[in-house]
């Protein structure tokens, strides 16, 4: 088994990579090799298997026929601009979001291999006039670039799948929170930094009300769901190959409500309220309302609260001479 992470510098790559390296096996098979690709070699990781670190540039079809070889069986495809950074410089996210993503599938059906592509996807591909809940049938309406970009990602996965080309699965992340690391360019950037920042004992700012509500999934299972993904039977996927990853509808004010039951009263007196207009602006435009029944059917899960989310932060990322005591 020949696993290829597209975006394996990614803090999402990463963590799958070292879950696998934890398993060491997918798909009821052993993992022979492992290879983390990104736009610069990612460091590699402690493995029972080999791994191997490619500098890949995804927008490059040059690069993406050397990446991708007909040993591959699985490919994780993270790579991405986010969604500011998207709308912002449209260029730059319909060469890495949409060219970037048809690279790899036309790779994939040049070598005429049928690999397993998992394709994150995001709920911006939903938006505009369509009623709430969204359903695992609503049509994508997406309001930004960065949401029509996935969206057209979506329905080349559905039609490389159905003719054969590859074998793929795509999931629609909540926004995944708490993430380790610097604040991105995502528009929802600040939904970490509200609760990261804090438990590092430092300022943030929150830029939107703290009534406003989102769709939320922490990066502990959001990796088991996409590995689970990974593993599910073709013909359980039926027609519509992509999919809403399930998660928890929260508010601002929740969220730093599970903060402080799970780490006390100090880390929320950092957190600063300054509204940023073209931030809340996009947040204003996303829908948080989501049934994502197919999901569940197929045993993906969402976090039981968000105080798991706080928790896992603290586990899995907070470095421990700054965990609260």
């Amino acid at each position: 088994m020949n696993v290829l992470i597209i975006g394996g510098g990614g803090f999402i790559g990463r963590k799958v990579a070292q879950s696998l390296a934890a398993r060491g096996n997918l798909r009821d098979e052993p993992i022979d090799k492992l290879t983390l690709a990104d736009i610069a070699a990612p460091e590699t990781i402690e493995a029972p298997f080999p791994v191997e670190t490619r500098a890949c540039d995804i927008t490059d079809r040059a690069s993406i026929d050397a990446l991708i070889d007909g040993d591959t069986d699985v490919i994780f495809h993270f790579a991405a601009v986010v969604s500011a950074h998207a709308e912002a410089d449209f260029e730059a996210g319909m060469k890495v979001n949409l060219d970037g993503t048809l690279n790899v599938l036309e790779r994939c059906r040049a070598l005429g291999t049928c690999p397993v592509v998992v394709f994150t996807s995001s709920l911006a591909v939903f938006g505009g006039e369509v009623p709430d809940p969204i359903t695992d049938f609503t049509i994508p309406n997406p309001q930004t670039s960065y949401g029509m970009q996935k969206a057209i990602g979506e329905l080349l996965l559905n039609d490389y799948s159905r003719k054969g080309y590859v074998d793929g699965r795509g999931f629609r992340l909540p926004t995944i929170s708490v993430r380790p690391g610097k604040p991105n360019r995502a528009a929802s950037s600040f939904m970490s930094s509200i609760i990261r920042e804090p438990l590092n004992g430092e300022p943030a700012i929150c830029p939107v009300d703290e009534a406003q509500e989102h769709f939320y999934l922490s990066p502990r299972r959001c990796v088991e769901n996409l590995i689970k993904g990974a593993e599910l039977d073709a013909e359980d996927l039926g027609m519509q190959r992509c999919m809403t990853m399930p998660g928890q509808r929260l508010s601002i004010r929740q969220m730093i409500d599970a903060l402080t039951a799970v780490a006390g009263p100090e880390p929320a007196k950092l957190i600063k309220w300054e509204e940023q207009p073209e931030i809340a602006a996009i947040v204003r435009g996303w829908r948080f309302d989501y049934r994502f029944d197919k999901a569940l059917a197929l045993g993906l899960e969402a976090d039981a609260s968000f105080e798991e989310n706080v928790r896992y932060y603290m586990e899995d990322d907070l470095p421990k001479a700054k965990t609260p005591a």
